[in-house]
This record gives C-alpha cells, structure tokens and sequence, in this order.
C-alpha cells in the first residue's frame, strides 16, 4: 500500500476563509479593546470608541477581501458587474462601500437594543460595567462578523467563472 501525503489527504482550503479568519482575529482584538473602554464609567465615551474602532476596522475588512471602492475600480468589468449586482441586492451593506461615520452610526442603530441597555448599565456600579463591556464586545463582534460573510460571499462569487454578459450590458473600454 502506498501512503498518501498529509498535503495531498488534505483539503483545498478556500481562500476567502483564510482572510476571515485573519479578519476575526483582528475583530476580537479590536472589540476587546473597546469592551476595555466601555468599562469607563463616562457615559459617550464608548459609543464614540464604537464608532471610531468600526470606521477603522470596516475598510480594513473590506481591503483584505480586495473590496474597497479602489480596489473594486480595478476589476474586469465583468467581475465589476458582479459586485455591483451583489451590493445592489442590499445584502452587502458596507462592502465596497467608503466607510463613514454616519455610515458606521447607521449600522450600529440596527444592534441598537444592545446598545441602549449598554448606556444604562452604565449606571449600575461595577456589574453595570461589565455588563456594558460584554454588550459593546458582543455587538462589534456581531456587526463585523456580517460584514464579513458578506464579503466572503462577494469574494465567493468572483472566484466563479466570469458570467456570460449579453451583449446589450457589455461595458465596453
């Protein structure tokens, strides 16, 4: 019997679950550190390390994927076509997209029951705290986690074969 090769046993990893991988890591540091934060007891201030940690955060994920405003601009027009249909489908919110404030504000109102009992646990000494660092932790984890399946079924669907375009809306150079 011949022995087969670890490398030729093992599967072929996807390359978009790679760079999510990398991109939780970076997610768990990130909302630890603002969990850190929200342990303060200075009402706003872990809002604004919110907002401040994901404005930064967002367009790094978005970079690692190859799906900044930039980086989508340099695409064949054809795999263009394809992450303009995915974006225009609402389903990718924040992919492909230049990261504001106000955008970043936008998402968090969607987590923000988690938010709201965070500003009041504020007011309930030391357990309130806690409390309020597990809710920032938590919801960050959660904004950042569907970016990134979003941008994964993006790069997802670049890496299949280039759709066939009718000729009608062919974006010719």
């Amino acid at each position: 019997m011949k022995k087969r090769s670890a490398a030729a046993a093992a599967p072929i990893e996807d390359p978009s679950e790679a760079i999510a991988r990398q991109c939780r890591k970076l997610v768990t540091q990130r909302a630890m550190f603002a969990a850190g934060v929200a342990m303060v007891p200075i009402p706003g201030l872990d809002w604004l390390t919110d907002v401040g940690v994901l404005v930064k955060l967002l367009p790094e994920i978005n970079r690692a994927f190859g799906l900044t405003p930039e980086q989508i601009e340099q695409l064949a027009p054809d795999r263009k076509l394809v992450v303009y249909k995915t974006l225009s489908t609402g389903t990718g919110m924040l992919v492909g997209r230049i990261v504001t404030r106000e955008l970043v504000i936008q998402v968090l109102k969607m987590v923000g029951v988690r938010l709201t009992t965070q500003q009041a646990a504020k007011f309930v000494p030391i357990a309130g705290q806690a409390v309020s660092a597990m809710l920032t932790f938590g919801a960050l984890k959660y904004v950042c986690e569907q970016h990134i399946r979003q941008c994964q079924s993006v790069s997802r669907q670049l890496a299949l074969p280039a759709p066939d375009i009718p000729r009608a809306e062919r974006v010719e150079s």
